[in-house]
């Protein structure tokens, strides 16, 4: 019986775990490196401010999920339009596509380096592994299995080198409850609050749970909170990395710029093995990407073009086999990429996030489309708040970007 409970919670959980693993990707785990290594447990605090707002329209998003069977997107066209239901679904598109560049480079690096072999066979190998997956019969079960696996091997790994190396726990608590913007760190800040508090991540919990809907129906059930442990997790693996390369790189004084530089996070814990483990990590974090976030552009821009999100779609799975090809010739093209753009690149994203944001929180306020569903007042003023902290983000960024 115990087993059988299991059995179900984790089934529950399932699209809570798979925004886990699709947000935690190659360019998660350099952010967090890097925050680590140059400013050690200052920043913790974001973590705690990313994960509460990544809460809250993830819940949000689920609500939305359950509240209707017809998509979010269609929702966003039914109230403002068509045109804007494709521009939003073409611009999440567009930055999942962006970042299959660095998922591919990941992959192609990790393997390449723990096997000594050229990269590039790498990529091609695995984002053809990533398109074969598309068409199982039951891509989504195929894909949450995957995930769950891929994220609980990451979390082991790190969780293995935090209890090793010992950290101070009274700056780690400071870091964690006593704001403070380091000199230097608010680019990171803001790399870390777009790919952390992603609501292009949340936008895709309503349609992962429609799926659920479709699977079994006892995920229809108000207040459910299954993606909570999702982005519990995405926190704790965002804590370790972060307090593992403070712990053990910043009194080194590493400027990470490669694989290489941060696999000495590991070295505590696993020596000699520590690039090993921690290529393995990058792989898992890699692969788990390049279908997390393909399956989010292509699944958002068919639906945008009016084919639907239905996995079970030829169409839908061959605009994601799109993303994947299209992330994996970049990838091929140019090589690789410097951990400065995959931060840089991160940090760009959130110039769309405002217009998917309040996209959905209109939505959600909406009792038209959300009955009895409709946004809590603490849902509603966290969302509000949410909301603002993403729009003087964009403002910082953009000033910091083009004026300075």
């Amino acid at each position: 019986m115990p087993q059988n409970k299991l059995s179900r919670w984790i089934h529950t959980i399932g699209p809570g775990l798979i925004v886990a693993a699709l947000v935690f990707g190659p360019s998660k785990l350099t952010i967090t490196s890097k925050i680590g290594t140059g400013f050690q447990y200052d920043l913790l605090w974001i973590i705690i401010i990313a994960i509460f707002f990544m809460a809250i329209y993830t819940l949000i998003a689920e609500r939305i999920g359950l509240a209707s069977d017809s998509s979010l997107l269609t929702m966003i066209g039914e109230r403002w339009g068509k045109g804007v239901a494709k521009v939003v679904g073409f611009g999440i598109f567009l930055v999942c596509a962006s970042f299959q560049t660095g998922n591919s480079v990941g992959v192609g690096i990790a393997i390449g380096e723990l096997t000594n072999t050229n990269n590039l066979y790498w990529i091609i190998v695995f984002n053809c592994i990533g398109i074969f997956l598309l068409f199982f019969r039951n891509f989504y079960k195929v894909l949450e299995k995957l995930m769950i696996s891929l994220v609980g091997l990451m979390l082991v790994a790190f969780l293995i080198t935090l209890i090793e190396v010992k950290p101070d726990m009274v700056k780690v608590f400071k870091g964690l409850f006593v704001p403070r913007v380091a000199e230097g760190s608010v680019g990171l800040i803001i790399a870390f609050m777009a790919s952390c508090f992603s609501i292009v991540g949340a936008f895709y919990t309503s349609y992962l749970v429609q799926e659920r809907k479709k699977i079994s129906s006892n995920v229809v059930v108000k207040g459910s909170r299954s993606s909570l442990t999702g982005i519990i997790m995405l926190g704790l693996l965002s804590a370790i990395v972060m307090i593992s390369a403070g712990a053990i790189l910043f009194p080194l004084g590493i400027d990470v710029k490669t694989a290489t530089d941060m696999s000495l996070a590991l070295r505590p814990a696993f020596g000699d093995y520590a690039s090993a483990v921690f290529l393995i990590g990058l792989f898992a974090a890699g692969f788990s990407s390049i279908i997390g976030n393909a399956s989010i552009g292509g699944t958002l821009l068919s639906d945008a073009l009016g084919y639907g999100s239905d996995f079970s779609s030829k169409n839908t799975r061959m605009i994601i086999a799109v993303v994947m090809i299209i992330g994996g010739v970049i990838a091929i093209i140019f090589g690789g990429a410097p951990l400065e753009l995959i931060v840089f690149a991160q940090s760009i994203t959130i110039f769309i996030v405002p217009v998917i944001g309040i996209a959905m929180y209109r939505i959600s306020i909406d009792r038209k489309f959300m009955g009895d569903l409709v946004a809590s007042p603490f849902l509603k003023i966290s969302g509000g708040i949410g909301l603002l902290v993403v729009l003087i983000l964009a403002v910082i960024n953009f000033i910091d970007i083009f004026l300075k």
